[in-house]
């Protein structure tokens, strides 16, 4: 059966997405990139220079099936944002844009008041709209009711390997959100991938666990066969928990008939 992510109109047969920040080389970038099997990829407007060597356009452009997102990362102001989108859709020719404002270098934590102006006027502007925000139920909805084609709720502080520490929130966003919720920033491990898709979680995206690991590309088929099986559990239905233990096999069927 098939079971596509749906973004702003747009079909994606992986719901694993990756960032490009922190890898080592180019190289290494691009193999993680093929090995995850993602769809959509994410890349800092800063990293478009088509005639540097450290450009990534065209190592990306040239993997088969790939969308690249645009980021607004280092955007500070809605203003800022606005403009970065813009010049990543004539750069790329994406319809995607990331929108990340996180005025503080020390946290980076996302702005809600800036991010919201700015994800209202991309929107209209007939953007793809995928929004980096705290793990706020009532942003979520207020940025779902502007236009984004998702919303993308922190984990954890970005690049902290802490996991989802937002758990519960997050449990509370999902059951309102009429948009997909993809989880963004925090995850270390591919557990943590599998545990956000059993929750209800309809992607995750993945930077620095699979840039820092000692082997990226095999970090990234880890995420990559981590997210398709909680996503698999999730839609098996999984068991509810009990209060007390519950045995899988009543204990005295045996002794059943054996009367003389």
């Amino acid at each position: 059966m098939k079971d596509a992510l749906l973004l702003g109109g747009y079909e994606f047969d992986s719901r694993l997405m990756i960032g490009t920040g922190k890898f080592s080389d180019v190289a290494a970038m691009t193999a993680a990139a093929r090995a995850s099997g993602a769809r959509l990829v994410t890349v800092a407007l800063s990293r478009f220079h088509r005639a540097a060597s450290d450009d990534l356009y065209q190592p990306l452009a040239a993997i088969p099936g790939l969308t690249l997102v645009p980021n607004t990362s280092g955007a500070r102001t809605a203003d800022e944002a606005v403009r970065a989108a813009m010049l990543g859709r004539e750069l790329s020719g994406s319809p995607f844009v990331k929108v990340e404002i996180h005025p503080n270098p020390r946290h980076l934590l996302p702005d809600p008041i800036e991010t919201h102006e700015a994800c209202r006027r991309l929107a209209k502007e007939g953007f793809a709209v995928l929004p980096y925000i705290p793990a706020d139920p009532v942003l979520a909805k207020r940025l779902e009711d502007a236009g984004c084609a998702a919303v993308m709720p922190l984990g954890s502080a970005i690049g902290s390997g802490r996991g989802l520490q937002t758990a519960e929130m997050l449990r509370l966003l999902i059951q309102d959100s009429l948009v997909p919720v993809i989880v963004d920033a925090g995850l270390r491990a591919p557990s943590e991938a599998a545990a956000a898709m059993e929750m209800g979680c309809a992607g995750v995206l993945v930077n620095s666990a699979i840039a820092v690991a000692k082997n990226p590309a095999a970090m990234a088929a880890a995420f990559a066969a981590a997210v398709q099986a909680g996503r698999a559990a999730r839609l098996a239905g999984l068991m509810d928990c009990g209060e007390s233990a519950s045995p899988t096999s009543p204990l005295t069927s045996f002794l059943g008939g054996q009367e003389a």
